[in-house]
């Protein structure tokens, strides 16, 4: 999870600065691209200011053009980052119709890259959090192009969503979130208990059929186009894999950053199956005709993510001194414990969670604005 918004509001509207620069020679390096690229594509060197920091590396500038447009930088020191799965989504994306950054100058060896600009407005933005159905024309687009990017799903192009993921992703929980957060180190029976739990979600995720997964399909990474009847733009795909057709259904709704009520939740799920099972997406055992069992597999789907995320975004506090992610922590356990609590197989990963956090159980427990 990378949790970038490359379209965040230009300098003068955010108060954004002109960009930091720690290695003098890195700077020089991206002035000499520029100079060239400014040069190319009309840009206005004088412009260049911050546009969002990312959650890895990476970096983003807005600038103006001198016809009154603006361009995305993006500067990926390449020992750091390797912006050929962005490229290489990037395309897969565009020839699948999904409206993403157009790569208008790639520097690979040097890490810097011109995009074209999205927008300055997130989905997250513009979200009406009191009013769940005052959203839905927003979700509809949403799913729009997720149904597009699934639609597209051929084997063998993306890396494998596979039990070796799955179980690396998991072990940020036990190691990040309990260990380095809560402090908390697991005796031998816990350490069984977290392992069989584990070995169950992996099992259960693995059974469901599998397309592109973008991997934080969610409204920080949807943007908002300026003009009516564009597509939302999709940013943030550079991790994309070939996976689970449940894991970004589970990650719109299940959202990092946003929580909604349960019945908005299942009502664009629903919506989500309806369309997805008349595309064929949906003929795998009886997830055609049962709403419920697929919203299951959702469920159990979410519980590895958010297992996941609670321990990346422990890392990216405790590592790489980024706290604000961590504030969203009870939001995960929520989650965690509300899927746990539901089923019976789970019933010894809610007590783990339960035992940790100093909470009890209780029934009938419904999404909530955490």
């Amino acid at each position: 999870m990378s949790a970038a918004d490359p379209s965040r509001p230009p300098a003068a509207a955010a108060g954004a600065t002109a960009p930091n620069w720690a290695d003098p020679a890195r700077h020089a390096a991206f002035n000499a691209w520029l100079a060239r690229v400014a040069a190319m594509h009309g840009l206005l060197p004088a412009s260049l200011r911050v546009a969002s920091a990312d959650a890895s590396f990476r970096r983003y500038f807005r600038i103006d053009c001198a016809d009154g447009a603006s361009r995305i930088v993006m500067d990926a020191p390449p020992a750091q980052e390797n912006c050929a799965p962005f490229v290489q989504v990037a395309g897969l994306m565009r020839d699948a119709g999904l409206n993403v950054p157009r790569i208008l100058d790639w520097d690979e060896t040097g890490g810097f890259m011109l995009m074209t600009d999205l927008g300055a407005r997130t989905m997250m933005e513009v979200i009406d959090r009191d009013h769940p159905e005052a959203n839905r024309a927003l979700y509809a687009q949403a799913l729009d192009a997720l149904l597009a990017w699934q639609q597209a799903s051929r084997p063998g192009v993306l890396p494998p969503y596979d039990e070796a993921l799955l179980r690396r992703e998991l072990q940020l929980f036990p190691d990040w979130y309990l260990r380095r957060h809560r402090g908390v180190t697991l005796d031998g029976a816990q350490a069984e208990t977290l392992e069989r739990q584990f070995a169950l979600i992996v099992a259960r995720n693995l059974a469901a059929p599998s397309v592109y997964v973008h991997r934080d399909f969610m409204p920080r990474n949807l943007m908002v186009p300026g003009t009516r009847g564009q597509a939302l733009g999709v940013l943030d795909f550079q991790d994309a894999v070939h996976g689970p057709l449940t894991y970004d259904i589970a990650s719109l709704m299940r959202d990092a950053f946003l929580s909604w009520d349960e019945a908005f939740v299942i009502d664009i799920t629903v919506r989500y199956w309806e369309r997805a099972r008349k595309l064929g997406l949906m003929d795998f055992e009886d997830w055609h005709s049962d709403f419920g069992s697929f919203w299951r597999a959702v469920e159990w789907m979410g519980l590895q993510r958010h297992l996941k995320v609670a321990g990346i975004f422990a890392r990216l506090t405790l590592r790489d001194g980024k706290p604000k992610y961590l504030a969203d922590a009870p939001r995960f356990i929520a989650y965690i414990r509300h899927t746990a609590g539901r089923y019976r197989e789970l019933t010894p990963l809610l007590r783990l969670v339960d035992g940790i956090e100093g909470t009890q159980a209780h029934s009938g427990w419904a999404f909530g604005r955490v």
